[in-house]
């Protein structure tokens, strides 16, 4: 699948679209517009170019991602350090904790993604 680019709008209403899935598009369209001040043609444009972009279907009307949501954010993490950090995450870890340091509920966290990933 081709990288997916996401404008901060679009992103809002994906967030929308991943928080309500299965979701019919009349229901979309109610969700945009108490969220987003959207009218429906507005709705229905955005939704039809995230659909184009591979990110969601719409399906007779029930609208369903094609990628999740943490699929897509994993992704674009993983760009982000293969292309600031040569793919190094020791080094971007480095990098995040540099400024601020780590709680220890978020280093227990961050043992246990390790000790998952190494089996």
């Amino acid at each position: 699948m081709a990288d997916i680019q996401l404008g901060a709008v679009e992103a809002r209403f994906a967030d929308i679209i991943w928080a309500s899935e299965p979701v019919t598009s009349s229901e979309l369209i109610k969700l945009a517009a108490a969220e987003l001040s959207w009218k429906r043609t507005t709705t229905y444009t955005v939704l039809r170019r995230l659909c184009d972009k591979g990110l969601f279907q719409n399906n007779n009307g029930v609208v369903t991602s094609l990628l999740s949501r943490r699929e897509f954010y994993a992704r674009h993490s993983r760009k982000y350090v293969d292309e600031t950090f040569s793919g190094s995450l020791p080094a971007f870890l480095a990098a995040f904790t540099s400024e601020e340091k780590l709680t220890a509920g978020e280093i227990a966290e961050i043992h246990e993604l390790i000790d998952r990933a190494g089996e």
